[in-house]
């Protein structure tokens, strides 16, 4: 059994970039990562200063190389099952697929989040390429186009107004959404976009996307913008005895502002913990995060040395009595 400074499970921007803060201050790091990225399908990582339009997989293997740089070991597999040690406080066991065993002082948590799309038939096919949810990642190869928008709860008036920024000709279909008050109907009639009846019944098409509709007519459009339930992998921290909170967005775990959940030991830094962050947002959360985790390290080190000193100079002092 090897133990480690920090287990980082999720190998993304998170947990790589926390890799490599924690490699720089000395500590010993062990990635675990079931290489299922969130962005897999993209065909270009977009806003990230010095790399843009990098591929997503690109990206990544830099990122594992940096990290293995300062010492961090990567490995390629998945958590089978956590639990804090019997034999001493905030240490925790993780057992891995191939059926080795690991232990670490800390656990970060940076496992990201799963997209659920809404159950349209042929939808899914079509995310990561002309189904798109963020008009900052993906919206500039949108520009100018036919651009649809699904409308299943309140993020449609938010995504409408934002891809309207990108193109004239924009398109609202009433899926799980009713309708609009007067006063978002005012702005959207302002601006031009159309709200037409759903559901949408089916996805399909080899190009221009052709939604089929629940009365029987059908809609072209270039691209949909969509809003998925965002959902945090939070199986390992479960294990290990936390909860994960819901959020109108979807599911997430709770931490304190430096990335500090509620079980003592265990940190989450990147999408699990922030539903909104981008690639970038989710390395610079990283870096804080591993910042954060680095000094409770330091303090606990500092906490031991005084604890050993006092012991040993008590030593002294009772061999000097007897």
């Amino acid at each position: 059994m090897t133990k480690y400074d920090v287990a980082i499970v999720g190998g993304g921007p998170a947990g790589l970039a926390a890799a490599v803060t924690l490699g720089r201050s000395l500590r010993s790091v062990i990635v675990i990562d079931g290489g299922e990225p969130r962005n897999a399908l993209a065909e270009g990582a977009h806003n990230v200063l010095g790399q843009e339009g990098i591929a997503p997989a690109e990206l990544l293997a830099r990122g594992r190389a940096e990290a293995r740089g300062y010492g961090a070991n990567i490995v390629e597999g998945t958590v089978t099952r956590a639990r804090p040690t019997a034999a001493s406080p905030n240490t925790f066991a993780l057992q891995l697929g191939d059926g080795s065993e690991i232990t670490a002082r800390r656990v970060l948590i940076a496992t990201g989040i799963v997209d659920e799309l809404p159950d349209v038939p042929g939808l899914q096919a079509h995310w990561g390429s002309r189904l798109l949810h963020c008009p900052y990642c993906h919206g500039w190869e949108a520009r100018g186009q036919e651009i649809g928008v699904l409308a299943t709860g309140p993020m449609a008036m938010h995504q409408a107004l934002l891809f309207r920024q990108l193109s004239d000709s924009v398109t609202v279909v009433l899926h799980e959404r009713d309708s609009f008050d007067a006063e978002e109907r005012e702005q959207l009639d302002a601006l031009g976009i159309s709200v037409i009846p759903g559901p949408v019944l089916e996805v399909g098409g080899d190009g221009p996307l052709r939604l089929r509709l629940g009365d029987g007519s059908s809609r072209e459009v270039d691209a949909l913008a969509v809003a998925p339930r965002f959902l945090a992998r939070t199986g390992v921290y479960e294990q290990l005895g936390g909860a994960a909170s819901e959020h109108p967005m979807g599911r997430f775990i709770e931490t304190d502002p430096m990335g500090r959940t509620a079980v003592e030991g265990v940190w989450a830094a990147g999408n699990v913990r922030d539903l909104k962050a981008m690639v970038t947002a989710s390395a610079g959360d990283g870096v804080a995060v591993a910042a954060g985790l680095n000094a409770d390290l330091v303090a606990e080190d500092a906490r031991g040395a005084v604890s050993r000193r006092r012991s040993m100079l008590a030593d002294k002092n009772d061999a000097l009595v007897m």
